[in-house]
Formats: C-alpha cells, sequence, structure tokens
C-alpha cells in the first residue's frame, strides 16, 4: 500500500496510542529499513514475483540497514526507541499490518522475528577492535 507521509503520520500517532512501547523514530526507521530490504534482495536477483520478504530476510536488512545508517550508535539508538530485540521489530512490523500500512500472508506471525540476532553482536560487535565481530561492517556504496 502506497501512502503518503501525513498519512504514515497519523497512523503513526493513532498506533503510539493504542502501543506505546516504540517511540515514532522505530515506525519511520523499519518503513525505511523494508525499502533498503527489498531493493538489495532485487539486487541479489532474489527470484520474487511480489514484494514480500520474510521476517528473517527483513531482519538482516533491518541490521545492514541500522549499521550502513548509524554505525556504531545503532545499538543505542535501537534501544532510544524501545526496540531492544529482534522481537520487538516483529511487534512494530504487525502493528503496522493491523493497520494496513503493511501487509502479511496466512505464514507470517510474530514469531518469525523471536529468534533474530542478538542485539549486541549485531551492532556493537562489527565496531569493537577487541573481538572477531560475527557480523561484518556493511559496505557503504
Amino acid at each position: 500500500m502506497d501512502i503518503g507521509q501525513r498519512d504514515f503520520d497519523a497512523i503513526i500517532r493513532a498506533i503510539r496510542k493504542e502501543d506505546s512501547r516504540y517511540s515514532a523514530g522505530a515506525y519511520y526507521f523499519l518503513r525505511q529499513a523494508l525499502d533498503f530490504s527489498l531493493k538489495h534482495l532485487e539486487k541479489e536477483e532474489r527470484p520474487s514475483t511480489s514484494n514480500h520478504i520474510s521476517g528473517q530476510e527483513l531482519l538482516e536488512g533491518i541490521r545492514l540497514y541500522a549499521l550502513e545508517q548509524f554505525g556504531p550508535m545503532s545499538f543505542y539508538l535501537l534501544k532510544n526507541w524501545g526496540v531492544h530485540a529482534c522481537r520487538d521489530f516483529g511487534s512494530i512490523v504487525f502493528n503496522l499490518v493491523e493497520s494496513q500500512v503493511l501487509g502479511k500472508t496466512e505464514n507470517d506471525s510474530p514469531d518469525d522475528f523471536k529468534d533474530g540476532y542478538d542485539f549486541e553482536s549485531a551492532f556493537l560487535e562489527p565496531f569493537d577492535p577487541q573481538r572477531k565481530p560475527k557480523y561484518k561492517k556493511p559496505r557503504l556504496r
């Protein structure tokens, strides 16, 4: 669904009246990370007939986008927005699904996000010179 910025702003305000766990910034970030993820998968020539991506694909796109945009501040910024674990992204996604901003298939569930990555490993280790990172820093274009 293609909605205008004003409509999105109003939807986020309405969502946050019902569920104030996450700041508005988390919703705007997720929307941008979703666009980034779709473009990233398109570049990898992933065969797809739709714009649907799995929870795990979105989580990886979120990780890459956060590191690219915010570098070592990603971990702290996400925490500031109320996002402490991958399952929080699932809650945000499904708040947007319930508001008809995003669609889902019958197989999609918030549980798709519960076994994602550890935030410290994903967002801090790539910048810690004392550790061998599990995840690599993203390449900037």
